[in-house]
Protein backbone atom coordinates (compact mmCIF):
# COMPACT_ATOMS: atom_id res chain seq x y z
CA UNK A 1 0.00 0.00 0.00
CA UNK A 2 1.52 3.32 -1.00
CA UNK A 3 1.96 5.66 2.05
CA UNK A 4 -0.32 8.87 1.71
CA UNK A 5 2.14 12.09 0.45
CA UNK A 6 1.15 13.83 4.21
CA UNK A 7 -0.29 11.95 7.59
CA UNK A 8 -1.05 13.60 10.64
CA UNK A 9 -1.70 11.32 13.56
CA UNK A 10 -3.32 13.20 16.94
CA UNK A 11 -1.31 16.16 15.64
CA UNK A 12 -1.19 18.24 18.53
CA UNK A 13 0.72 21.48 19.59
CA UNK A 14 0.36 24.12 22.74
CA UNK A 15 2.10 26.51 23.36
CA UNK A 16 1.68 27.27 27.39
CA UNK A 17 -2.49 26.89 27.85
CA UNK A 18 -3.35 27.89 24.25
CA UNK A 19 -4.04 25.14 22.13
CA UNK A 20 -2.43 26.01 18.75
CA UNK A 21 -3.62 22.60 16.78
CA UNK A 22 -5.88 20.10 18.72
CA UNK A 23 -5.29 16.35 17.56
CA UNK A 24 -5.31 16.76 13.91
CA UNK A 25 -6.09 13.27 12.20
CA UNK A 26 -5.33 13.76 8.18
CA UNK A 27 -4.13 12.17 5.42
CA UNK A 28 -3.12 13.42 1.75
CA UNK A 29 -3.04 11.55 -0.71
CA UNK A 30 -0.43 11.20 -3.31
CA UNK A 31 -1.36 12.92 -7.07
CA UNK A 32 -3.77 14.70 -5.23
CA UNK A 33 -4.54 18.59 -4.20
CA UNK A 34 -5.41 19.38 -1.23
CA UNK A 35 -6.96 22.55 0.12
CA UNK A 36 -6.22 24.09 3.57
CA UNK A 37 -8.98 26.70 4.69
CA UNK A 38 -9.05 28.64 7.55
CA UNK A 39 -9.01 32.05 8.96
CA UNK A 40 -5.55 33.92 10.03
CA UNK A 41 -5.16 31.91 13.55
CA UNK A 42 -6.95 29.15 12.91
CA UNK A 43 -3.32 26.83 13.25
CA UNK A 44 -2.90 26.45 9.79
CA UNK A 45 0.84 27.77 9.78
CA UNK A 46 1.27 25.68 12.69
CA UNK A 47 -0.07 23.46 11.30
CA UNK A 48 2.61 22.91 8.33
CA UNK A 49 5.66 23.27 10.48
CA UNK A 50 4.79 20.61 12.52
CA UNK A 51 3.74 18.69 9.22
CA UNK A 52 7.71 19.81 8.19
CA UNK A 53 9.62 19.02 11.42
CA UNK A 54 9.83 22.23 11.68
CA UNK A 55 8.18 22.43 15.04
CA UNK A 56 7.84 19.43 17.78
CA UNK A 57 4.35 18.55 18.52
CA UNK A 58 3.36 18.52 21.76
CA UNK A 59 1.63 15.07 21.20
CA UNK A 60 0.92 13.10 17.92
CA UNK A 61 3.46 12.70 14.87
CA UNK A 62 3.34 13.90 11.14
CA UNK A 63 4.65 11.89 8.17
CA UNK A 64 5.85 12.76 4.94
CA UNK A 65 5.39 9.70 2.34
CA UNK A 66 5.90 7.69 5.30
CA UNK A 67 8.95 9.59 7.03
CA UNK A 68 8.61 10.82 10.53
CA UNK A 69 8.91 14.39 9.90
CA UNK A 70 11.15 15.05 12.42
CA UNK A 71 13.47 13.47 10.55
CA UNK A 72 13.72 16.13 8.92
CA UNK A 73 16.55 15.59 6.32
CA UNK A 74 15.18 12.80 5.14
CA UNK A 75 11.73 13.72 4.97
CA UNK A 76 12.61 16.88 2.87
CA UNK A 77 14.15 14.92 0.07
CA UNK A 78 10.47 14.42 -1.08
CA UNK A 79 9.04 17.83 -1.06
CA UNK A 80 9.15 21.91 -1.93
CA UNK A 81 7.79 24.52 0.38
CA UNK A 82 6.85 28.06 -0.53
CA UNK A 83 6.35 30.09 2.65
CA UNK A 84 3.68 32.84 3.28
CA UNK A 85 7.04 35.30 3.88
CA UNK A 86 9.50 34.47 1.24
CA UNK A 87 12.80 35.60 1.83
CA UNK A 88 15.62 35.46 -0.29
CA UNK A 89 19.09 36.40 -1.15
CA UNK A 90 19.40 40.20 -1.39
CA UNK A 91 22.39 39.76 -3.47
CA UNK A 92 22.06 36.84 -5.60
CA UNK A 93 19.79 37.53 -9.05
CA UNK A 94 16.92 35.71 -9.21
CA UNK A 95 18.61 33.46 -11.59
CA UNK A 96 21.26 32.89 -9.40
CA UNK A 97 18.83 31.99 -6.54
CA UNK A 98 16.64 29.75 -8.85
CA UNK A 99 20.54 27.87 -9.80
CA UNK A 100 21.26 27.55 -6.31
CA UNK A 101 17.82 26.04 -5.77
CA UNK A 102 18.01 23.64 -8.42
CA UNK A 103 21.39 22.26 -7.41
CA UNK A 104 20.16 22.03 -3.45
CA UNK A 105 16.76 20.16 -4.39
CA UNK A 106 15.58 17.27 -5.22
CA UNK A 107 16.09 17.61 -8.81
CA UNK A 108 14.79 20.54 -11.52
CA UNK A 109 13.37 20.23 -14.53
CA UNK A 110 14.98 23.22 -15.98
CA UNK A 111 13.25 23.43 -19.60
CA UNK A 112 10.07 23.81 -17.81
CA UNK A 113 11.51 26.07 -15.05
CA UNK A 114 12.67 28.41 -18.07
CA UNK A 115 8.97 28.33 -19.14
CA UNK A 116 7.31 29.43 -15.60
CA UNK A 117 10.10 32.28 -15.62
CA UNK A 118 7.97 33.74 -18.79
CA UNK A 119 4.64 32.75 -17.73
CA UNK A 120 5.30 34.47 -14.47
CA UNK A 121 6.43 37.73 -16.30
CA UNK A 122 10.06 37.78 -14.09
CA UNK A 123 12.85 39.21 -14.81
CA UNK A 124 15.71 36.99 -13.27
CA UNK A 125 18.26 39.20 -14.03
CA UNK A 126 17.66 41.70 -11.19
CA UNK A 127 18.85 41.09 -7.89
CA UNK A 128 16.85 40.03 -5.18
CA UNK A 129 16.71 43.45 -2.94
CA UNK A 130 15.07 44.99 -5.81
CA UNK A 131 12.29 42.48 -5.99
CA UNK A 132 8.82 43.60 -4.44
CA UNK A 133 6.73 41.15 -2.51
CA UNK A 134 5.23 39.50 -5.80
CA UNK A 135 8.40 38.92 -7.41
CA UNK A 136 9.86 37.34 -4.46
CA UNK A 137 6.64 34.70 -4.17
CA UNK A 138 7.27 34.18 -7.99
CA UNK A 139 10.89 33.22 -7.23
CA UNK A 140 9.96 30.83 -4.70
CA UNK A 141 6.64 29.18 -6.70
CA UNK A 142 8.72 29.09 -9.98
CA UNK A 143 10.96 27.34 -8.18
CA UNK A 144 8.72 24.61 -6.29
CA UNK A 145 6.65 24.03 -9.75
CA UNK A 146 10.12 23.26 -11.44
CA UNK A 147 11.20 20.56 -8.92
CA UNK A 148 10.82 17.16 -9.59
CA UNK A 149 10.16 16.67 -5.24
CA UNK A 150 6.13 14.84 -5.14
CA UNK A 151 5.21 16.84 -2.89
CA UNK A 152 4.48 20.68 -3.11
CA UNK A 153 3.33 22.60 0.27
CA UNK A 154 2.04 25.93 -0.32
CA UNK A 155 1.47 28.56 2.36
CA UNK A 156 -0.75 31.22 1.33
CA UNK A 157 1.14 31.08 -1.78
CA UNK A 158 -0.63 33.72 -4.01
CA UNK A 159 0.06 36.87 -1.11
CA UNK A 160 1.56 39.72 -3.85
CA UNK A 161 0.34 38.21 -7.08
CA UNK A 162 -1.59 39.97 -9.34
CA UNK A 163 -5.24 38.70 -10.55
CA UNK A 164 -3.35 37.88 -13.96
CA UNK A 165 -0.80 35.71 -12.16
CA UNK A 166 -3.04 34.10 -10.38
CA UNK A 167 -4.62 32.76 -13.39
CA UNK A 168 -0.92 31.27 -13.94
CA UNK A 169 -0.56 29.76 -10.73
CA UNK A 170 -3.86 27.55 -11.37
CA UNK A 171 -2.28 26.71 -14.12
CA UNK A 172 0.86 25.50 -12.78
CA UNK A 173 -1.11 23.54 -10.19
CA UNK A 174 -3.17 21.59 -12.38
CA UNK A 175 0.30 20.93 -14.60
CA UNK A 176 1.56 19.68 -11.25
CA UNK A 177 -1.30 17.35 -10.20
CA UNK A 178 -1.35 16.07 -14.01
CA UNK A 179 2.16 14.93 -13.14
CA UNK A 180 1.60 12.92 -10.29
CA UNK A 181 2.41 15.72 -7.90
CA UNK A 182 0.67 16.16 -4.63
CA UNK A 183 -0.20 19.62 -3.46
CA UNK A 184 -0.68 20.73 -0.43
CA UNK A 185 -2.35 24.36 -0.12
CA UNK A 186 -2.75 26.42 2.66
CA UNK A 187 -5.02 29.25 2.00
CA UNK A 188 -7.94 31.86 3.09
CA UNK A 189 -8.80 32.68 -0.64
CA UNK A 190 -11.85 30.73 -1.32
CA UNK A 191 -11.71 30.67 -4.87
CA UNK A 192 -8.60 29.57 -4.85
CA UNK A 193 -9.04 26.54 -3.23
CA UNK A 194 -12.26 26.07 -5.38
CA UNK A 195 -10.67 26.54 -8.02
CA UNK A 196 -7.77 23.86 -8.12
CA UNK A 197 -8.42 21.34 -5.57
CA UNK A 198 -9.49 18.13 -4.96
CA UNK A 199 -10.44 17.75 -1.73
CA UNK A 200 -10.28 20.61 1.22
CA UNK A 201 -10.05 20.44 4.74
CA UNK A 202 -11.44 23.45 6.81
CA UNK A 203 -9.79 24.11 10.26
CA UNK A 204 -11.31 25.81 13.00
CA UNK A 205 -9.54 27.50 16.12
CA UNK A 206 -7.12 24.89 16.44
CA UNK A 207 -9.60 21.79 14.81
CA UNK A 208 -10.54 20.04 12.08
CA UNK A 209 -14.20 20.57 11.19
CA UNK A 210 -14.41 18.93 7.96
CA UNK A 211 -12.74 17.36 5.32
CA UNK A 212 -14.23 15.94 2.04
CA UNK A 213 -14.50 17.47 -1.96
CA UNK A 214 -15.83 20.38 -2.49
CA UNK A 215 -19.04 19.28 -4.52
CA UNK A 216 -19.56 16.57 -1.50
CA UNK A 217 -19.44 19.70 1.09
CA UNK A 218 -21.67 21.47 -0.95
CA UNK A 219 -23.88 18.35 -0.81
CA UNK A 220 -24.11 18.95 2.80
CA UNK A 221 -25.26 22.36 2.61
CA UNK A 222 -28.60 24.08 0.90
CA UNK A 223 -29.59 25.01 -2.44
CA UNK A 224 -31.49 27.62 -3.11
CA UNK A 225 -34.52 26.46 -5.56
CA UNK A 226 -36.79 29.64 -6.67
CA UNK A 227 -39.53 28.41 -8.95
CA UNK A 228 -42.07 30.33 -11.09
CA UNK A 229 -45.58 29.20 -11.59
CA UNK A 230 -49.63 29.73 -12.85
CA UNK A 231 -52.17 29.12 -10.91
CA UNK A 232 -52.03 28.09 -7.05
CA UNK A 233 -48.42 27.69 -5.35
CA UNK A 234 -47.32 24.67 -4.75
CA UNK A 235 -47.96 22.97 -1.09
CA UNK A 236 -43.90 22.11 0.16
CA UNK A 237 -44.98 22.17 3.94
CA UNK A 238 -43.77 19.08 5.45
CA UNK A 239 -41.06 18.00 2.21
CA UNK A 240 -38.39 16.27 3.49
CA UNK A 241 -35.02 18.46 2.90
CA UNK A 242 -36.96 21.81 2.35
CA UNK A 243 -36.67 24.67 4.55
CA UNK A 244 -37.02 28.23 4.15
CA UNK A 245 -40.56 28.59 2.00
CA UNK A 246 -40.98 32.27 1.29
CA UNK A 247 -42.74 34.26 -1.71
CA UNK A 248 -40.90 35.55 -4.12
CA UNK A 249 -42.98 38.01 -5.70
CA UNK A 250 -46.03 36.97 -7.93
CA UNK A 251 -46.23 33.79 -9.07
CA UNK A 252 -42.63 33.19 -7.54
CA UNK A 253 -41.44 30.91 -4.41
CA UNK A 254 -38.00 30.41 -3.24
CA UNK A 255 -36.64 27.90 -0.95
CA UNK A 256 -33.71 25.96 0.40
CA UNK A 257 -33.33 22.25 -0.17
CA UNK A 258 -30.41 19.76 1.14
CA UNK A 259 -30.45 15.75 0.36
CA UNK A 260 -32.16 13.91 -2.20
CA UNK A 261 -34.68 16.19 -4.34
CA UNK A 262 -37.41 13.99 -5.50
CA UNK A 263 -39.76 14.66 -2.28
CA UNK A 264 -39.97 18.18 -3.62
CA UNK A 265 -39.25 17.46 -7.57
CA UNK A 266 -42.97 15.61 -6.71
CA UNK A 267 -44.29 18.22 -4.90
CA UNK A 268 -43.59 20.43 -7.78
CA UNK A 269 -44.91 17.48 -10.51
CA UNK A 270 -48.73 18.33 -9.50
CA UNK A 271 -48.13 22.35 -10.02
CA UNK A 272 -47.83 24.21 -13.27
CA UNK A 273 -44.33 25.20 -12.86
CA UNK A 274 -42.92 26.94 -15.72
CA UNK A 275 -39.48 27.98 -14.30
CA UNK A 276 -37.08 26.64 -11.74
CA UNK A 277 -33.39 27.62 -11.10
CA UNK A 278 -31.29 25.86 -8.44
CA UNK A 279 -27.90 27.83 -7.05
CA UNK A 280 -25.38 25.60 -5.31
CA UNK A 281 -23.98 26.89 -2.26
CA UNK A 282 -20.32 28.58 -2.71
CA UNK A 283 -17.25 27.53 -0.83
CA UNK A 284 -17.11 30.82 0.81
CA UNK A 285 -20.92 30.31 1.77
CA UNK A 286 -19.64 26.88 3.27
CA UNK A 287 -17.28 28.19 4.82
CA UNK A 288 -18.60 31.00 6.60
CA UNK A 289 -21.56 28.54 7.95
CA UNK A 290 -18.65 26.56 9.66
CA UNK A 291 -17.62 29.60 11.52
CA UNK A 292 -21.87 30.32 12.62
CA UNK A 293 -21.91 33.05 10.47
CA UNK A 294 -24.51 34.54 8.17
CA UNK A 295 -23.86 35.27 4.84
CA UNK A 296 -25.82 38.06 3.43
CA UNK A 297 -28.13 37.70 0.46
Amino acid sequence: MTDPALRAVQLTKRYGRLTALDTLDLDVQPGEVFGFLGPNGAGKSTTIRLLLGLARPSAGRAEVFGVDAADVARAHRHLAYVPADVALWPQLTGAEILHLQARTGPGTDTAYRDELVERFALDPSKPARTYSTGNRQKVALIAAFATRAPLLVLDEPTSGLDPLMEQQFRAAVRQARDRGQTVFLSSHQLAEVEAVCDRVGILRAGRLVAVSSISELRGLHRSEVTITFTGTAPDLTSIAGVAGVEAAGQGRVRFTMTGPPAPALRALAVAEVTALAVREPSLEEIFLDYYGQQVAR
